[in-house]
C-alpha cells in the first residue's frame, strides 16, 4: 500500500508556480514589469492579505503563503542567482575601471544619506545609536528590483545604470560591517566585544581570499572535467553546486551571500565556459527572484498603512525625495549629465531589502523601537514596491532633460549649400561611421546627421561633415539637400527612429535610393514595405560574415567564398520582398472573414 502523502507539505510551491505562470505570462501581456506582479501576489496571498481570513475560513490556508521565514529563505538565493550572473557579465578588468564610481561615488553616497536621514531620525528616536542605525538602514538601495528592472530595459551598460550597479555593489559590501557593528553594540550579547568584532572583519576579509585564490585555481579545471563527460545534467549540478559553496562561504564568514557569488561569478567571466554557465543558471535566476519579490510583497500589511496612511506615505516620499535629491547632486561631479543624474537618483532613491534586514536585527537588539521600527519596515516596502514605477519615470525625465539639454552654437548651424552626388548618413555612431570612412574612401562626398550633441562636437572637431538635427523632419532633410543627394544611409538603432526617417525621406522624395540597418529579418521586410531599397539586417549579415571567415580560413578560394556569399545575400533580400509581398493588408483579412461566414 503506498504511502500517504502530505499535500499541505507541496501546497506553497504549487501556490508559487501557479502564481508565476499566471504574473508573467499577464504583466508580460499588458507591457508591465512581472516585478510588480509578484509584489501584488505576495501581498495579496500572504499573512497580511488573504490570511486574515484564516480563522474564518480555514479553506482559504491552501490559497495563502504561510511561511514568511521559510519563504525568505529560499528567496535570499534570488539575489544571489542574480548577483552570480552579473558577475558573469563582467571581469575584474571592468571591475578596476568601475573602482573609482564604487568606492568613490557609492562610498559618498552611502555616507551623505546617512548623514541627512540620521537627522531625520533623531528626531523621531532619542538615540544616536538609532538614529544613525535607521539612517543607515533607509540610505541603501534595492540590488533585487533595481538591477533586474534595469537588464529588462537594457539599460545597465548606460551611464546611469553603470553608477546605479556601481553603489549597489558598495552597498553590499558595506552591509557586513553594519551588520558586525549592530552585534557589537547589543546589550543583550556581552560575548560580542570590539576585538571579536575585528577577528570577524579579518575573518570575512579571509574568506575573499579563499574564494579568490580557490576560484582561479580551480574553476577551470573543475568545469573542465565536467564538460568532458558531454552530461547537461552534470554542467547544471556543477553551476549549482558552485554558487551554493561560495554563497555559503561568505555567509559563514559574516559577509552577504550574494557578495560570494557575485565574485565567483567574476572569476568564471574570465574562463571559456562563461555563456554556458549563464544560460543554464538563467532560469533558476528568473524563478528564484520571483519567489523573492513574493516575500517582499508579504511583508506588505496593507491594513498597518490604512492606519497612519498620510504619515507613512509622507514619509516614504520624504525618504526618497532626500535620497534622489542628494544622489542628483553627487552624480554630477562623476560625470553624469542631468538627464543621467536624474535617472540614477530616482532608481536609488527607494529602499532596499537589506534595509528590512538591518532594521529588524536592530529591532532584535533593541537598538530601535518597536513601534518605529515596524512602520520603516512598511515605508522600505513601499518605496521598494514603486522602483519599477520611478524606473520609467526617470527614463521619461531623462528623455526630456536630453531635448531641453542646451546644445553647443559651434554644432547647431545649418549644412553647407546643395552639392550634386552627395549622400546623407543619418546616424553617426559606430555603424555611421564606419559608413562615412568607406564612402570617404571612395572619395564619394557625404554629410552625416545625429541627434547626440557631444558626438556631434566630437566629430567636428575631428574634421568629419556632421551636423545636429534630427532626419525625422522634412524640413531639416530639405536643409541637408535631399532633393540632389545621391542616396540616404540610416545606420540608427531603434527600428522607431529609423522608420520616422524612412517616411520623411520618402515624403520629400519618392526616387531617392534608401539603405538602412534593420534589426533582424521581420524589421528588414516592414523596412522594404516602407519603401527601403536595401535593408541590412543584422542578425543576417553577422551570420554571412561568420560564413565567410570559415570559408577562407578552411582553404575555399576567396574569389569563390565572396561570389557565394554575394550570391546568398541577394537569395535573402529576394525572400524578404517576397514575403512582405504575399503578406495581405487588414481588409483582405477581413474581406476573407465575411466571405467565410
Amino acid at each position: 500500500m503506498a504511502a500517504a502523502i502530505d499535500l499541505y507539505a507541496y501546497q506553497e510551491p504549487i501556490l508559487f508556480l501557479a502564481t508565476a505562470a499566471i504574473v508573467v505570462p499577464l504583466f508580460h501581456r499588458l507591457r508591465i514589469s512581472p516585478v510588480l506582479g509578484f509584489l501584488a501576489a505576495g501581498a495579496l496571498l500572504g499573512p497580511f492579505g488573504l490570511g486574515r481570513l484564516i480563522p474564518e475560513y480555514a479553506w482559504v490556508d491552501w490559497l495563502t503563503f504561510t511561511n514568511p521565514e521559510g519563504t525568505s529563505r529560499l528567496a535570499e538565493f534570488g539575489v544571489v542567482f542574480l548577483l552570480f550572473t552579473i558577475g558573469i557579465e563582467l571581469s575584474w578588468q571592468r571591475l578596476r575601471i568601475l573602482r573609482r564610481l564604487v568606492f568613490g561615488f557609492g562610498t559618498l553616497q552611502v555616507v551623505l544619506c546617512t548623514l541627512a536621514l540620521s537627522l531625520f531620525a533623531l528626531k523621531i528616536v532619542n538615540t544616536i545609536t538609532a538614529a544613525v542605525l535607521i539612517g543607515i538602514a533607509l540610505a541603501l538601495s534595492s540590488t533585487a528590483i533595481v538591477l533586474p528592472v534595469l537588464a529588462e530595459q537594457k539599460r545597465l551598460n548606460t551611464s546611469a545604470g553603470r553608477a546605479s550597479f556601481s553603489a549597489l555593489l558598495f552597498q553590499d559590501l558595506a552591509v557586513a560591517p553594519i551588520l558586525f557593528t549592530i552585534a557589537v553594540l547589543d546589550t543583550s550579547k556581552p560575548d560580542v566585544t570590539l576585538s571579536s568584532f575585528v577577528l570577524l572583519l579579518l575573518q570575512a576579509v579571509l574568506a575573499l581570499v579563499v574564494i579568490i585564490g580557490l576560484g582561479r585555481v580551480i574553476l577551470r579545471p573543475f568545469f573542465q572535467l565536467v564538460s568532458a563527460t558531454r552530461s547537461p545534467e552534470l554542467f547544471m549540478a556543477a553551476c549549482l553546486l558552485v554558487v551554493m559553496v561560495t554563497s555559503l562561504i561568505a555567509a559563514v564568514s559574516g559577509l552577504s551571500m550574494a557578495l560570494g557569488a557575485f565574485i565567483a561569478g567574476i572569476l568564471l567571466s574570465e574562463t571559456e565556459y562563461r555563456r554556458a554557465v549563464d544560460t543554464t543558471i538563467q532560469p533558476f535566476k528568473g524563478l528564484l527572484l520571483g519567489v523573492f519579490f513574493v516575500s517582499v510583497g508579504m511583508s506588505l500589511d496593507v491594513f498597518h498603512l490604512l492606519e497612519a496612511p498620510l504619515t507613512i506615505l509622507a514619509v516614504a516620499t520624504f525618504v526618497i525625495a532626500v535620497k534622489s535629491a542628494i544622489i542628483f547632486w553627487l552624480s554630477r561631479p562623476f560625470g553624469l549629465n542631468a538627464a543621467e543624474a536624474a535617472e540614477t537618483g530616482l532608481l536609488l532613491g527607494p529602499g532596499g531589502e537589506f534595509a528590512l534586514v538591518i532594521l529588524g536585527s536592530a529591532m532584535v537588539a533593541g537598538l530601535v523601537p518597536s513601534n518605529v521600527g515596524q512602520n520603516l519596515l512598511l515605508v522600505t516596502t513601499l518605496t521598494m514596491v514603486a522602483i519599477p514605477f520611478f524606473a520609467r519615470l526617470g527614463r521619461r525625465l531623462s528623455r526630456r532633460l536630453e531635448k531641453k539639454r542646451p546644445v553647443d552654437p559651434a554644432i547647431a548651424v545649418l549644412p553647407p549649400p546643395e552639392e550634386r552626388g552627395r549622400v546623407i548618413v543619418a546616424g553617426y555612431g559606430r555603424v555611421g561611421q564606419l559608413v562615412g570612412d568607406m564612402l570617404q574612401r571612395h572619395k564619394v562626398p557625404y554629410l552625416a546627421i545625429d541627434m547626440d550633441p557631444a558626438r556631434v562636437a566630437e566629430q567636428r572637431r575631428a574634421g568629419k561633415p556632421v551636423y545636429f538635427g534630427d532626419g525625422s523632419h522634412p524640413e531639416f532633410l530639405r536643409a541637408c539637400g535631399i532633393e540632389q543627394a545621391r542616396a540616404l544611409v540610416i545606420t540608427l538603432d531603434t527600428p522607431s527612429s529609423i522608420g520616422a526617417v524612412v517616411t520623411a525621406a520618402r515624403q520629400e522624395r519618392a526616387d531617392i535610393t534608401i539603405v538602412s540597418r534593420a534589426r533582424d529579418d521581420k524589421h528588414a521586410a516592414q523596412l522594404y514595405d516602407m519603401g527601403v531599397d536595401d535593408a541590412v539586417p543584422e542578425t543576417i549579415e553577422a551570420s554571412l560574415q561568420l560564413s565567410e571567415a570559415v570559408l577562407a580560413d578552411i582553404g575555399v578560394p576567396m574569389g569563390l567564398v565572396i561570389a557565394s556569399i554575394h550570391e546568398r545575400r541577394d537569395e535573402f533580400r529576394e525572400v524578404l520582398k517576397r514575403r512582405n509581398a504575399r503578406k495581405p493588408d487588414r481588409s483582405e483579412f477581413r474581406a476573407r472573414r465575411t466571405v467565410g461566414k
